[in-house]
């Protein structure tokens, strides 16, 4: 430490910090050392620099996490020598995982930029994050974000850590997404995919999807084609479920109106006609449409194909 620069802390007394969440903490001077403010070379170390940067910039409130209330007492020395008036603080508790360790990489999304790729929408996020530690007075789950602005209070935000839960977020996301009308949707995951005409699937797909990531493995098949899921095909793909291809394509070929409503009608009544579950009749169908064992709803989908891709992809489906 020689040439360092120390702050000379007294021998007496202590140092209080008032914590709008977490109360007073009381820290013995006689537990503190000296700390070094400025090593040989000059250059400053962290709790001076940002107390005076906190000072200079006329900073009133400082909000961070609890791991930072030890650096605090330091930081408070520094501003009774300059004679400044110390800025409220609050330290929140820290996240953590469903493992109950401090959240990290390892539990997944570790940004906001991170999360906005995996398709959460930004006011979902919001509401979620303002959750985290802190909760309405009335306990609602779903705010706007001009509800939390009008309603948060640091004052109410817990001392406790809390957990940051991704199946919880995931279906908050989902409450958001259900929430916004077809065309906005439809213009969030056009942004979002880089592709366009996407409204008529995304208004057979909202129901199943939480993220906006969820749209194009659920929903991708209607502009690129079956997928190719192998499993699916030995599942369903058997000749009892060619047998069943073969009775919904000669449904289908013929029926007049081609509509949603009419494709259900024929497609119940070739259910009660061979005595099955639907799912015997209707998985066959999604995966000679979709290639895959889950797809949106099954009279939903054949009505966005059209009966002649429909039908295409069922003789697709018959000579594969």
């Amino acid at each position: 430490d020689s040439g360092a620069v120390r702050l000379r802390v007294p021998d007496d007394g202590a140092t209080v910090v008032h914590d709008v969440i977490r109360g007073d903490t009381t820290f013995a001077h006689v537990h503190l050392d000296d700390p070094v403010i400025a090593r040989a070379d000059g250059s400053v170390l962290y709790n001076f620099a940002v107390a005076v940067d906190d000072l200079d910039a006329g900073i009133t409130h400082v909000v961070r996490g609890e791991d930072h209330l030890s650096n605090t007492p330091k930081q408070l020395l520094v501003l009774e020598a300059l004679g400044a008036q110390p800025p409220v603080y609050a330290h929140l508790p820290l996240l953590y995982g469903s493992d109950g360790k401090k959240l990290s990489k390892r539990h997944g999304a570790a940004s906001v930029q991170e999360l906005r790729d995996e398709g959460y929408l930004p006011e979902a996020l919001r509401n979620y994050m303002a959750l985290l530690g802190w909760g309405s007075a009335d306990d609602e789950t779903i705010l706007s974000t001009e509800q939390l602005v009008a309603q948060f209070s640091i004052e109410r935000v817990s001392r406790n850590p809390a957990q940051f839960d991704h199946q919880k977020l995931r279906w908050l996301n989902g409450r958001y997404m259900r929430e916004l009308s077809v065309d906005e949707l439809t213009e969030r995951l056009e942004t979002y995919t880089g592709r366009s005409g996407l409204r008529a699937a995304v208004e057979i797909s909202r129901e199943k999807m939480q993220t906006l990531a969820d749209f194009w493995p659920l929903a991708g098949f209607v502009f690129d084609g079956p997928a190719d899921d192998p499993t699916a095909r030995e599942k369903w793909l058997d000749e009892d479920g060619r047998a069943v291809l073969r009775q919904v394509r000669d449904a289908l070929s013929e029926l007049e109106p081609f509509t949603q409503e009419a494709v259900q009608g024929a497609l119940e009544s070739l259910v009660a006609a061979l005595a099955v579950k639907p799912k015997q009749i209707f998985q066959p169908i999604r995966v000679a449409l979709a290639g895959r064992a889950i797809s949106p709803g099954i009279f939903e989908t054949v009505g966005v194909l059209g009966r002649d891709e429909t039908l295409r992809r069922i003789d697709g489906a018959l000579k594969s």
